[in-house]
């Protein structure tokens, strides 16, 4: 824990210099994600009216958009922590092919998690025959499906990285995001508790009636928080890889623990 927690400030100041010297490109970014994820909320509403075709049309190009937004500022900020000299936008705009991987990566991911909780769900069955509430044992089995799948997300987040950085087919981006984050999970956990207390403060000032505060936290999430996350999380990344020696290709079952 000591080690991950220096490991974790480490990261942290390092984001925080890199958003410091380039904090309006990056913001910009981030801006433009919310945007994009307002405007395609407002037009799938309208044209949802109007014709359903093109409702569903209108939801896949703001999809493709937004992840595609979204990969743009990762490949852009990988750029700035190699410190190259001369950054064109358009260089780390995703090809078709990274955005194919992608969605193919994304969609393995939500049915391996879907699967497991059909598994958790089947495990838990039993639990009847011992007298247990069924409505406890569903309640039981929910949890215990939401912490795995959680870990098993967790271990997976990486896997665009290695998609957008080192060309990696889809499962092999997943398979080296288990390698990577194994001895990591602590670290990344700490990662996420630090921004959740900042979100955390917002909803408890928010329903707590302290409209002043909760909105002085509304911007500084808006403006520094969710810019800095982005930052610290490809930092992470860099770092990790740094550490990394398990090969291109490692294998999944000796990277699960």
């Amino acid at each position: 824990m000591k080690n991950s927690t220096f490991a974790v400030n480490e990261v942290i100041n390092k984001s925080w210099d890199l958003l410091r010297k380039h904090y309006f490109s990056i913001a910009g970014l981030c801006f433009l994600l919310f945007l994009t994820s307002n405007t395609s909320g407002i037009l799938a509403f309208y044209f949802n009216e109007v014709n359903t075709f093109l409702s569903i049309f209108m939801a896949f190009l703001f999809v493709i958009l937004y992840f595609g937004t979204q990969l743009t500022l990762f490949k852009y900020i990988f750029t700035l922590i190699d410190k190259k000299e001369k950054i064109n936008l358009s260089d780390t705009i995703p090809s078709t092919k990274e955005l194919l991987y992608f969605f193919t990566g994304m969609f393995s991911i939500a049915l391996l998690a879907f699967v497991f909780y059909l598994l958790i769900s089947v495990l838990g069955f039993p639990l009847v025959y011992a007298h247990i509430d069924v409505s406890l044992m569903v309640n039981i089995t929910r949890v215990v499906s939401a912490v795995f799948v959680f870990l098993f997300l967790l271990r997976v987040a990486f896997y665009p990285f290695f998609i957008i950085d080192r060309h990696a087919t889809p499962f092999q981006a997943i398979r080296l995001s288990f390698a990577l984050t194994r001895g990591n999970v602590t670290k990344l956990l700490l990662i996420l508790a630090f921004f959740a207390i900042l979100h955390l403060l917002y909803v408890y000032f928010n329903y707590s009636g302290y409209p002043m505060v909760s909105t002085a936290l509304s911007i500084l999430n808006s403006f520094l928080v969710a810019p800095l996350s982005s930052v610290v999380i490809a930092v992470a990344y860099r770092d990790m890889m740094a550490d990394y020696h398990g090969g291109e290709d490692p294998r999944l079952l000796k990277n699960i623990i």
